[in-house]
């Protein structure tokens, strides 16, 4: 028969047994005992810290209470607890620290727990002067030597920064402030470009501009169906080239026979004997517009790229078509050659760049990083590196495998066209007509230009459709919808003093998308 109680007593016997539950010691930690801890620590000294336990520490006797140290540059007193004895002192990286300067790291005396910034400093400062250290082959190092180590002057340390660094028989061990965030660079200075001719003649959008490999003249495409030679120092028509039979894209000159290559809308790829003035071969196989081509710098080996979305590999002289190089989902917008591997990279408007194998017709890498059209591609003259533009961002990456460097952001618009010198000078030109100069290491914009349109022009027609370097690079030539060639050159009357760097060493984000 169950016993029947009162809710009173239930209640009562139910806290009971909760106070039972939770009053015993059952979960409190054991007693520390001191002998164990001792052992432990030890141990653990030995086996964490032991290749280091020798560098920090240096014995010396100090003066009578109340007395400054001798070697203390600083006049820090000493405690009184310590008077007359023999003392160690360590400068040590994260395990437990004395109580106070001049106190002994011993089982007895160490506090478990990472100091303040300032007791840190004051640990520092109280070390003996270096002078005692040419006595003793342990050493400990002084404030100043602390700094110089860390390549800051004495009086320079940064607030809120504390800094430890010992130095024992050659070896360094240093325990350094905490990081800061990465700040960009100093950009280099470059003077600004002005614009200084305007070049008139053909009767439709400039599409495309080449120099040629003497510095003599330069070559461009337009979408009057013309090729058009220009003598580079005055700006003077020297020749026009009629052929193609829709808007000519691209054009090249050779460095390696007296050739040039032309490519248009009309599907067709051209080569121009320039000593009789012909198109002396067609290469045949594209099956949409070529949008654009280059040649290869050590082969014979011309790349072009097609609304049909592929890129091929033409042999110049055979005319054969050696690799079509297929994988792009969309247009190809843009292809560049160099002689280092990967020796071909394209860019489409499938928003993708690739690095291609030219001997395998394959590609080795592809980037997706972009988020619209890539239009422009343009290879670093020195440097490994290549860039890339869109209008959602350009992009800078390494060779080989196409690692991302940083994006440059600020250039609001749909990029046509990218140039590059051997200082370091970005350009990038955009359909709206305007042009930006940036610092290719920092990626700092130290220009922009939108020059006015030729007169009788609409605004609309104010467009930059291709830029290129000449052979010296102290000149710019833009392709643009205004139907004209525009020059800039590096204003010589300008110094960092009249056009200083408005930069500021903001924090860098380097999105990698």
């Amino acid at each position: 028969e169950v016993q029947k109680h009162s809710v009173h007593t239930l209640v009562f016997r139910s806290l009971k047994r909760t106070h039972d539950m939770f009053v015993a010691d059952n979960a409190k930690p054991i007693p520390l005992d001191e002998e164990s801890h001792k052992v432990k620590m030890a141990v653990k000294l030995r086996t964490e810290y032991g290749s280091v336990l020798h560098m920090p520490t240096l014995k010396e006797n100090l003066r009578e209470k109340g007395g400054p140290n001798t070697g203390d540059p600083y006049g820090h007193k000493q405690y009184s607890g310590n008077q007359g004895q023999e003392l160690e002192y360590m400068i040590t990286g994260t395990h437990p620290y004395p109580p106070g300067p001049g106190v002994a790291l011993t089982a007895d005396t160490k506090v478990q727990r990472m100091p303040s910034e300032s007791a840190a400093q004051s640990l520092a400062v109280s070390l003996p002067a270096s002078q005692s250290r040419l006595d003793a082959n342990r050493t400990a190092a002084g404030v100043g030597d602390i700094y110089r180590h860390a390549g800051m002057s004495e009086r320079s340390q940064p607030p809120g920064m504390s800094v430890a660094m010992v130095e024992a028989g050659g070896n360094k061990n240093s325990a350094l402030m905490a990081k800061k965030a990465p700040t960009m660079p100093k950009p280099q200075w470059h003077p600004p470009w002005k614009l200084y001719r305007v070049i008139s003649g053909h009767l439709g959008w400039v599409r495309c501009i080449a120099v040629e490999p003497g510095n003599q003249w330069f070559v461009t495409g337009s979408a009057d169906r013309t090729i058009k030679i220009w003598d580079l120092a005055s700006g003077k028509l020297k020749l026009s080239l009629t052929g193609h039979i829709s808007t000519v894209r691209g054009v090249i000159v050779s460095a390696r026979s007296p050739y040039l290559f032309s490519c248009g809308e009309d599907k067709q790829v051209k080569c121009w004997d320039l000593e009789y003035n012909k198109v002396i071969r067609h290469y045949h196989g594209h099956l949409s517009a070529v949008y654009g081509l280059d040649l290869h710098p050590t082969i014979d080996v011309l790349v072009t790229c097609s609304r049909d979305s592929t890129a091929r590999i033409w042999d110049v002289r055979t005319k054969a078509s050696v690799h079509t190089l297929s994988g792009h989902t969309n247009a190809v917008a843009t292809v560049k050659c160099q002689a280092a591997e990967p020796q071909i990279i394209t860019g489409s408007h499938d928003t993708t760049i690739r690095l291609w194998d030219l001997v395998a017709g394959k590609t080795r890498v592809t980037l997706t990083n972009h988020k619209k059209s890539v239009r422009a591609v343009v290879l670093h003259p020195r440097h490994y590196t290549f860039a890339s533009g869109s209008p959602d961002n350009i992009k800078q990456w390494k060779f080989p495998d196409g690692n991302f460097i940083q994006n440059l952001s600020g250039h609001n618009a749909i990029i046509n066209t990218l140039a590059v010198n051997s200082d370091g000078v970005l350009v990038s030109g955009a359909d709206n007509g305007t042009m930006h100069l940036w610092d290719w290491r920092t990626g700092y914009n130290f220009q922009r230009v939108h020059a006015a349109v030729q007169p009788g022009s609409l605004d609309s027609e104010s467009g930059i459709f291709a830029c290129v370097f000449d052979q010296s690079e102290s000149r710019l030539l833009t392709a643009e919808a205004d139907k004209t060639i525009k020059v800039y050159k590096e204003d010589d009357t300008a110094t960092e003093e009249t056009h200083p760097v408005s930069w500021k060493p903001e924090i860098i984000k380097r999105k990698r998308f």
